[in-house]
């Protein structure tokens, strides 16, 4: 079994603190063990230190701000069934079709999501900042969890625009809201200030934690939606950010592209920043084989338990991939097979996953593509046995992709057409190099839709290349609004200084 290092730790950080409030930035903790008699090591601050990376480990479940990004995308989407299941109040509807509402669950389980996670950071960086106790590893551990802030804003920048901003546990009053501009600097700043104080190769210690790899790619994405953003190009500061990454040799594209993908992907050399899942202790985390799949699955897979089967790829998102495009078997389509190869046959009925459904509001059992890009281990079974693959939020090939972007959109790509691993990202997918006439508006978005399904990229990409607002299956256009989630009525009701956004 492979090492988990912050899972463990958060049961002993378990029995050390109590949980802070996933909506409150200024909750106060309360520790059994004196902080003085316990940070007084390495091993003890990451433990310590390690709850905020744990904070992550919520990002790729039902409710949250992975599922609110892919179902307002035209990857995936939650139609209603014919028996009535899965349309919960229309909830999924929302999102797919655009019509956003400060109420919506998925929304505002995302703000809890990313709001846990800053209240993590501010309470560990204050408490350790403010120990007398001093050793080496000290600073460069804090410096993590000051990165790991800046993501978590980024997030929420990302998704909700102008936001509540603190990063003082100390102070109890209403956190003030703060433009993009004000949070993009910020983040920003913390990078630059704190990136050479960072581990710079991803050693076996330092798995799953923030690195100087990971740091980089933040920024690089940072900069590359500075437009959207800040109203300011500076595709320019992408590039030289990515440069930073690739100067670092410590990343490759792998052969195979689901080797990023295993069961046991710690192994992978071209994941940058993953959220270490594990099948016991991190159970109700990572289960998207019951999200997505058919009770007849099972027969495939060797599941155990029923499935939900909810999520679907959107109808139509299967033809941006050519035949011959590996990255197409990221979902399962078509004629099913049981372990042996046989085809399942069920009730006399060839058991077929279909590429469309005929009725939005009544999809039938086998209706819709479903997810395989993550590996399924042997008897999963909701919260008794969850997925182990390390989900994964950075990997190399979005550098090189996002290095790609922005020299585009100077007109500079052919500088890096010829890249040995750029070009390697399309031949291992069975297709050839992209060439300057590939790098239309419309197919540069189809490939990074076919490189980075389901990984949490695709609402921003389609807001960067101006396709956001498309009408598509099922969803009407949608005005500019829509670009941003409305902020949680719960916590609009609790802070004085917030202002809605624009619905």
């Amino acid at each position: 079994m492979k090492k988990f290092k912050y899972t463990i730790q958060a049961i002993v950080l378990t029995i050390i603190l109590s949980l802070v409030s996933c909506t409150n930035l200024d909750e106060e903790a309360y520790s059994s063990i004196p902080v003085d008699k316990f940070l007084v090591n390495e091993e003890n601050l990451i433990k310590y230190a390690g709850r905020a990376y744990t904070s992550l480990q919520r990002y790729p479940e039902e409710f949250s701000i992975w599922t609110l990004g892919e179902m307002a995308s035209d990857e995936m989407a939650a139609p209603g069934r014919d028996d009535g299941f899965v349309w919960d109040n229309g909830r999924w509807d929302e999102l797919h079709a655009h019509r956003f509402t400060s109420t919506n669950k998925i929304n505002s389980e995302a703000w809890n999501f990313i709001y846990q996670g800053i209240s993590a950071c501010n309470e560990i960086i204050y408490t350790t900042t403010d120990s007398d106790i001093e050793f080496p590893e000290k600073a460069g551990i804090i410096t993590e969890i000051e990165i790991l802030r800046a993501y978590f804003y980024y997030l929420a920048m990302d998704n909700w625009g102008n936001i509540p901003f603190t990063i003082d546990f100390t102070d109890k009053s209403l956190p003030v809201q703060k433009d993009r501009k004000f949070v993009f600097d910020y983040i920003e700043k913390t990078i630059l200030d704190n990136v050479d104080k960072l581990q710079a190769q991803p050693t076996p210690a330092y798995y799953g934690r923030v690195t100087q790899g990971m740091a980089y790619t933040l920024l690089a994405k940072l900069y590359l939606n500075a437009k959207e953003w800040t109203g300011v190009d500076k595709n320019q500061q992408s590039i030289d950010a990515c440069n930073k990454v690739l100067a670092l040799n410590a990343y490759h594209i792998e052969d195979d592209y689901f080797a990023n993908f295993k069961v046991h992907n710690e192994s992978s050399t071209e994941n940058i920043f993953v959220i270490p899942m594990h099948s016991i202790f991190t159970k109700d985390r990572f289960y998207w084989y019951t999200l997505t799949l058919n009770d007849a699955s099972r027969a495939t897979f060797g599941f155990k338990g029923g499935m939900w089967d909810e999520f679907i790829l959107e109808p139509g998102f299967l033809n941006k991939y050519s035949d011959n495009d590996i990255r197409k078997k990221s979902f399962l389509f078509g004629q099913q097979k049981d372990k042996s190869g046989n085809d399942i046959i069920i009730d006399g009925d060839p058991f077929i996953y279909t590429q469309t459904v005929a009725n939005y509001m009544a999809r039938k059992k086998w209706e819709g593509a479903r997810c395989a890009k993550y590996e399924y281990q042997d008897q999963l079974e909701y919260y008794v046995t969850d997925m182990e693959n390390d989900f994964v939020l950075f990997r190399y090939a979005d550098v090189l992709y996002t290095k790609l972007e922005a020299l585009w959109r100077l007109g500079r790509a052919g500088e890096m057409l010829n890249d040995a691993d750029l070009q390697k990202i399309r031949t291992r997918a069975g297709l050839n190099p992209l060439t300057t006439a590939d790098l239309t508006n419309t197919e540069f978005l189809n490939e990074l839709g076919r490189e980075f399904a389901w990984e949490g990229h695709r609402r921003q990409d389609q807001i960067r290349f101006g396709a956001w607002g498309n009408a598509g299956w099922n969803k009407p256009a949608s005005g500019p609004n829509a670009k941003l989630f409305p902020i949680p009525q719960i916590i609009l009701s609790s802070n004085s200084n917030l202002v809605q956004n624009p619905m």
